[in-house]
């Protein structure tokens, strides 16, 4: 309603209109606060719900479209998540939030060219040097007849590992971990191989430890039946770390998240094996035929790679745990909040040094009672504590755990990144 229809309103429907205004106006601020806790507490469809209803009377309020486009970035539904951010960066050209956001939209949907733009405005010089490497080639390509393929395990204790080709190599292992993001490829490979080098970043890893890593390209990645041509990749010493972990059998890159989510990706570890199906609509269609099957478990992602998922520790109240495959040992770690919402007793006594990405931290076990994961429950599963769980509020909701090997070995684990569920299926470990 304009100022000039205003005027023909008569005093009383004027002092009216006004008083229900500044209602609203008070109301508001309370609103939001309400929608915020409900997203920091991992309540995304409700806070969604609240932001909605706010934003249509404020359409042009930065916070709003911000949260709106993160929650649609959650879900992975991009056209909404792009059209929002692109909005909220056009009324707030200084805030940087939504454009980190923006930016993870182009990445997951292999824009490389739009992520590169927001990466430099960002001030990610490297990064954006990276993916501007991709401008005349189409990133991901999967080149093959079949519509999928299976890799065996080479070894699938304590973390499965199948066989991989780098720009035409010969078979070398790499462990299959989703907290991990890109592919990585351990820096002697990498220079046997000849990847394509960016610089450096200083990446955090378990327990806050923070190391260096590179970025970098290849031109092929060959897993089974399947060719993955144009590929970004992280560089780090694999071998180095993993050596106290696998033995004498040497590792030399990781497969992460988002490799996996350019496939409909299978963990299957009572079989021993990887299965990658290409997104096709007749994949899809037989996935959803599984779900009367499978436990099914909605997930939402993070950053580029952080998946999560509800479930509880000890009958805790519901919490969102960080799907990561990728901790050797055990099944489960979580913040010092966890611990005692959960009472969990740590085995002080039994105190060690593991290793991870970013070196040696020290590592306290426990026994989890009853995990569950949606539906999905297991007793008795083996917990490493490690102070500093940086990923608790990473993102602005509260992740309480992340649950990991030791719960999955009975299951195969799907993960479908079109409709963002998981599906499992038990079966005890074959020995």
């Amino acid at each position: 309603m304009n100022i000039g229809r205003i005027a023909f309103f008569i005093l009383t429907v004027l002092s009216g209109f006004l008083a229900l205004m500044c209602s609203r106006t008070q109301e508001t601020p309370k609103d939001i606060e309400s929608a915020d806790n409900l997203f920091v507490q991992g309540k995304f469809d409700k806070a969604e719900n609240i932001y909605e209803i706010l934003s249509s009377s404020d359409p042009e309020n930065y916070h709003l479209l911000t949260q709106l486009g993160h929650i649609a970035l959650l879900s992975n539904r991009f056209d909404h998540a792009q059209k929002l951010l692109q909005t909220a960066t056009e009324f707030d050209t200084t805030a940087d939030f939504a454009t980190s956001l923006l930016t993870e939209v182009y990445y997951r949907q292999d824009n490389f060219e739009k992520t590169a733009i927001l990466l430099k405005k960002l001030g990610k010089e490297i990064k954006a040097k990276k993916y501007e490497s991709f401008r005349d080639k189409i990133p991901y390509h999967i080149a093959g007849n079949s519509g999928s393929t299976s890799l065996p395990f080479v070894v699938a204790e304590p973390l499965p590992v199948v066989e991989v080709q780098i720009n035409g190599s010969e078979k070398v292992n790499f462990l299959i971990d989703t907290g991990g993001s890109e592919l990585v490829v351990d820096d002697e490979l990498a220079q046997k191989v000849g990847v394509t080098i960016f610089g450096d970043e200083m990446g955090t890893f378990a327990g806050g430890k923070k190391a260096l890593y590179q970025h970098g390209s290849v031109n092929s990645v060959k897993l089974g039946a399947f060719t993955i041509r144009n590929v970004p990749v992280h560089i780090q010493n694999v071998s180095g770390f993993s050596g106290p972990i696998f033995g004498e059998t040497r590792i030399d890159g990781i497969i992460g998240t988002v490799l996996l989510y350019h496939f409909i990706s299978t963990l299957d570890y009572p079989n021993g094996r990887l299965i990658l199906q290409q997104k096709t609509e007749e994949n899809l269609s037989a996935l959803k035929e599984q779900e009367a099957k499978s436990i099914t478990i909605p997930f939402w992602m993070a950053a580029d790679h952080y998946m999560v998922a509800w479930g509880t520790v000890n009958k805790s109240k519901p919490l969102l745990f960080f799907v990561d495959t990728g901790m050797a040992g055990g099944g489960f770690t979580c913040p010092e909040s966890t611990i005692k919402e959960a009472k969990i007793t740590l085995r002080e006594d039994q105190a060690g040094e593991g290793i991870g990405a970013g070196g040696k931290v020290k590592i306290i076990p426990f026994v989890v009672n009853q995990l569950t994961l949606g539906d999905a429950m297991e007793n008795d599963i083996t917990g490493l504590y490690v102070e500093n769980f940086v990923l608790e509020d990473a993102f602005g909701f509260a992740i309480g755990g992340l649950i990991s090997h030791g719960f999955f070995r009975n299951y195969s684990l799907t993960m479908d990144f079109v409709n963002m569920k998981y599906y499992l299926k038990r079966t005890e470990t074959i020995k």
